[in-house]
């Protein structure tokens, strides 16, 4: 994994958790890779993952079994989805719509973009 400077290695390493867990990588229930593992995959320190694990646990995406590991909660997906569409509604959403009114687009620009957002929509309710 490549990390970037412009945000701290253990909240990229969370997101790389979370993202794993929404692709069903690791699902509810699994026993996701120990400290050591994971740190010797990403070439950083223990305390950086141990970090990462127990920012996770608070935010009640991990369970931690004492002397076993690390293992992904039973409401984890539905956790990190509710996070992550909050965090695009405050953080980014505001940002796109700005760009589309500094740009001046129009709905037409927008229509294809619309439309397959209308079918992710259908698909994803089937």
């Amino acid at each position: 994994m490549e990390f970037t400077e412009s945000r701290n290695i253990f909240l990229q390493i969370a997101d790389w958790v979370c993202d794993q867990i929404l692709q069903e990588k690791f699902a509810p229930g699994d026993r996701i890779p120990s400290v050591r593992e994971l740190a010797e995959e990403m070439e950083v320190n223990r305390n950086t993952v141990m970090r990462t694990y127990s920012t996770l646990q608070d935010q009640k995406i991990l369970d931690n079994k004492r002397g076993i590991g690390f293992f992904v909660a039973e409401n984890a997906p539905t956790q990190i989805h509710q996070r992550q569409k909050a965090a695009f509604i405050e953080n980014e959403l505001p940002q796109l719509i700005h760009r589309v009114k500094v740009l001046n687009l129009n709905y037409q620009d927008l229509k294809p973009l619309l439309n397959a957002l209308e079918e992710n929509k259908n698909e994803n309710e089937q």
